[in-house]
């Protein structure tokens, strides 16, 4: 049974930093791109960063570039996000995911099969 876990989520001020983790199950991140997406109730989940199969395509929304990093770390089987300077709008639940998108849907949702089930990020100003 494949499952991704997202942890390390939680409450920070306006400018503090969180790094969300996402351990995997059941499947092997190192053949898959792995991406963030988050969601606030009534929106649309909205693409954050994806780090392609490869390992050295990163793409991010331009809300976080320069304040986020995706990674991946193929020995643990888990995929990271590091937030620094994190600002109110940065509240929503995080998701991670894992898929092989084509090059046209990996800032896309419908670019990944499998997904977690969210860790809740709450910036304060």
């Amino acid at each position: 049974q494949v499952q991704l876990e997202e942890s390390g989520g939680g409450s920070v001020q306006a400018g503090g930093s969180l790094r969300l983790s996402c351990v995997a199950s059941g499947l092997t991140l190192s053949a898959y791109s792995v991406a963030w997406f988050r969601q606030i109730p009534g929106k649309e989940r909205e693409f954050v960063a994806a780090l392609r199969l490869s390992g050295s395509s990163t793409y991010y929304a331009e809300s976080v570039k320069g304040r986020f990093t995706i990674s991946k770390n193929n020995a643990k089987n888990t995929a990271d996000l590091q937030m620094n300077s994190l600002k109110s709008e940065d509240t929503a639940v995080y998701y991670c995911a894992a898929g092989v998108p084509i090059l046209s849907t990996t800032r896309s949702w419908q670019g990944y099969r499998y997904w977690g089930q969210g860790t809740q990020v709450t910036v304060s100003s």
